[in-house]
């Protein structure tokens, strides 16, 4: 079977067959993870931040996730562990020196070299573009290579200076099965955490009881000696002692419960306090006065001009 002007058409013209995988390239997945933020997919600039599961986001992205957590942003599955700022960590990058920036193509007759970074591991060099594996610290959030740390083993911090632990590293950009683990990592942490605050809650709890069981037995009455020691005697229990027999020399003085508390006040005592209440008033006698201390009334005729 020919076509016009007698071409003869191929097989793979005529039948179609499965649709081919599209494969990405390995430069262009790189660079979109560790150039650009992962939540507003723009470029990464400074302050940079990354979460417990090692991705990198702009900080302001981030703010602005938080304050409006709604549907319509996209990639918001990518932040959706995030609770607040406390869960993300401000990196100490160094930058690299050989980067000159978006400026040096602006012509476009220039080779530009995906692999180049903007950061670099400041105790082996290596450029931060997802060739090498990354870790950044929970502690200080300093950055360092994977090599860097094999082969210089310490528990300070090569940057700053403060101690850390292995507990403390999160790799950058890692794969699946290290993404689950940092995940896992993550949920023991918070689980932790709400642990932690549990006790404190009851020993807030068990301190305002305390003075309450005080309050509730006022049957309890307490002896003072000159010396200094007390005793107390509740009114159920008879196998305690009343009161403490002090020596004949000293003298001794006894806390009633009454005294103790105030609710019985004796009647000589609440009427002089009536009658000093009584005396701010003009009707007590004492503001009255005597005949010789009253004048006669005094008239006054105003005279208008």
């Amino acid at each position: 079977m020919g076509c016009d002007g007698g071409t003869i058409p191929k097989r793979h013209e005529l039948v179609k067959g499965p649709k081919k995988v599209e494969k990405v390239d390995k430069n262009a997945e790189l660079a979109a993870r560790w150039k650009y933020c992962a939540l507003s997919t723009e470029k990464l600039r400074r302050p940079i931040v990354a979460c417990d599961l090692g991705r990198l986001y702009n900080k302001d992205a981030v703010i602005e996730y938080l304050l409006d957590k709604s549907a319509d942003r996209p990639n918001s599955e990518v932040a959706s562990h995030l609770r607040g700022i406390k869960d993300i960590k401000e990196l100490n990058l160094t930058d690299n020196p050989a980067w000159e920036g978006e400026r040096r193509n602006t012509k476009g007759d220039r080779y530009e070299d995906m692999h180049c970074a903007m950061f670099i591991c400041p105790v082996v060099g290596l450029e931060m573009n997802g060739k090498h594996r990354f870790c950044f610290l929970q502690t200080c959030g300093c950055v360092f290579s994977d090599r860097a740390l094999k082969e210089v083993k310490t528990e300070i911090c090569h940057k700053c200076g403060d101690p850390f632990k292995d507990e403390n590293l999160v790799v950058l950009n890692g794969t699946k099965e290290e993404v689950e683990k940092l995940r896992e990592k993550m949920e023991e942490k918070r689980a932790k955490a709400k642990a932690s605050k549990k006790p404190k809650k009851n020993k807030v709890a068990e301190t305002v009881a305390k003075p309450s069981d005080s309050k509730e037995n006022p049957e309890s009455t307490e002896t003072v000696s000159s010396e200094g020691q007390t005793s107390t005697q509740n009114g159920g229990d008879n196998s305690q002692p009343a009161v403490l027999e002090p020596p004949a020399s000293s003298s001794t003085k006894v806390v009633t419960p009454s005294a103790a508390t105030g609710s019985k006040r004796s009647i000589q005592t609440m009427e002089e306090k009536s009658e000093t209440y009584k005396s701010l008033f003009t009707s007590h006698s004492s503001a009255k006065r005597t005949k010789d201390q009253t004048s006669n009334w005094v008239t006054h005729t105003p005279y208008h001009f």
